[in-house]
């Protein structure tokens, strides 16, 4: 006899408690292998798809796409250990029994997987499959098939927290404000119809209540975003840091002539193209070098600074998503060339959303480069629980005393936030000042090489 398995939503690792439904990659009605993908869901650091470790057939979904939920609720439910099946057509039932040998081989309860990437390495379906209850046919029924699928029941079953399965019964209430969760439904077991939502939509409303003039000047409440997802823990991080450290920025002009010469002559030799952010991430980690106190984080449960050994470079990356942080790890142990490629390689993974929460951890000391926006200063908000960050404004031509004389250069302004408990004011301008003087003169960087 099949058995149906519920599938919850896994810790997602890193302290994460939640998380959105963006995009289902399964029906009900359809097989699924074991560690198939079949939700993908997008937490506070990155979206990622979670593979199912039972095989079988989806009886259930809960939630709709933008549900946000919690760890531990359930996701799916899969009928699995198939055994018969009337006439079942045979790309049914050769899909029936891949996933019901998927189930069985290996522990039998589940691969325990939790994330694409970790665990039991499957291959993944190229296609979903969907479950069809046989035609009836006019002839005596065949022998029965030794591995098949029962048809999946034709009762409704509810996606969610509301009694809806029609898409079209969901985009006119949401259309027209209507909150569904406020209707009874006509159908059965309380199933919401159109012609429920049709009639909630020409009832009266009843009317709005005066206005008492209380002296004080109305204004309409506006547009409400929830603030949670990426949004909610950028938001959070960036209170705690306020909140945390006390901290101070210092900041410099330079000239960033030479530099873009340098870049320039690099890039005219051949081979991969450097940028000039992995130009300034190279000078950040020499710099580190030689002040690593900015290279550290602040116990207070034991009262100690603990200064760290490799520098997990964080880089501010805006996406559709909103600012996202990714993380180049052990960045002292590479070349500007390899710094680049990484840069990049995170860059799209961003932009596309594919991020693995661990490229969004475990940075050390951020860089951020405003200057993409046209602006030339700010004063950043250290990347909680590090201890600085370098923010690089846009290089442009200004007036600039050059050996004695007065010349159009390229000159940008560079500012470091720094978490005043890990270091005074003399260190922090040491390692602003040794930035500075690569950037002005990348012959520097080389002596210390």
């Amino acid at each position: 006899m099949p058995q149906v398995m519920e599938f919850k939503l896994p810790d997602l690792g890193e302290g994460l408690t939640e998380a959105e439904i963006v995009r289902w990659l399964v029906a009900v009605g359809d097989v699924v292998a074991v560690d198939q993908p079949v939700v993908e869901v997008e937490t506070a650091k990155a979206m990622v798809e979670v593979p199912c470790p039972y095989g079988g057939v989806v009886t259930a979904r809960f939630g709709e796409e933008g549900t946000e939920l919690p760890v531990g609720a359930p996701l799916i439910t899969v009928a699995v250990g198939f055994s018969t099946v009337p006439q079942a057509d045979p790309v049914t039932v050769e899909a029936a029994a891949a996933a019901s040998e998927s189930a069985e081989s290996g522990s039998g309860s589940g691969s325990g997987n939790v994330l694409v990437g970790y665990g039991t390495d499957h291959s993944r379906q190229a296609r979903r499959r969907r479950i069809r209850p046989a035609a009836a046919a006019p002839a005596p029924v065949a022998p029965v098939v030794p591995v098949a699928v029962a048809p999946v029941p034709a009762a409704p079953v509810a996606l969610g927290p509301v009694a809806v399965i029609s898409p079209l019964v969901r985009k006119l209430a949401r259309d027209n404000g209507l909150d569904l969760r406020a209707l009874n439904g006509s159908g059965p077991e309380g199933l919401i119809l159109r012609v429920d939502v049709e009639a909630a939509l020409r009832a009266p409303q009843p009317a709005a209540a005066p206005l008492v003039n209380t002296g004080a000047s109305l204004s309409p409440a506006g547009e409400r975003i929830p603030l949670k997802g990426l949004r909610g823990a950028v938001a959070e991080k960036l209170s705690r840091s306020r909140r945390e450290i006390p901290d101070a920025t210092c900041w410099v002009d330079a000239d960033a002539t030479e530099l873009m010469a340098a870049r320039a002559a690099m890039n005219a030799a051949g081979g991969p193209k450097i940028s000039v952010l992995a130009l300034l991430a190279r000078i950040c980690t020499a710099a580190l070098a030689r002040h690593p106190e900015l290279n550290s984080r602040v116990d207070l449960e034991a009262k100690e600074i603990v200064r760290l050994s490799s520098v997990h470079l964080g880089f501010a990356a805006q996406t559709d998503r909103g600012l996202m942080v990714p993380v180049v790890k052990d960045a002292q142990a590479m070349s500007a060339e390899a710094l680049s490629a990484e840069f990049g390689r995170l860059t799209e993974l961003a932009r596309a959303g594919k991020l693995a929460p661990s490229d969004l951890t475990g940075g050390t000391f951020t860089l951020n480069n405003y200057g993409v926006f046209g602006v030339d200063g700010s004063t950043p908000i250290i990347n909680h629980p590090e201890a600085a960050m370098l923010g690089v404004g846009r290089i442009i031509d200004k007036p600039w005393v050059h050996g004695g004389e007065l010349a159009v250069r390229k000159v940008v302004q560079l500012s470091l936030t720094f978490d005043h408990r890990v270091c005074d004011g003399g260190t922090a301008g040491g390692f602003l000042r040794y930035v500075a003087d690569c950037v002005e003169s990348p012959a520097v960087l080389l002596r210390g090489l």
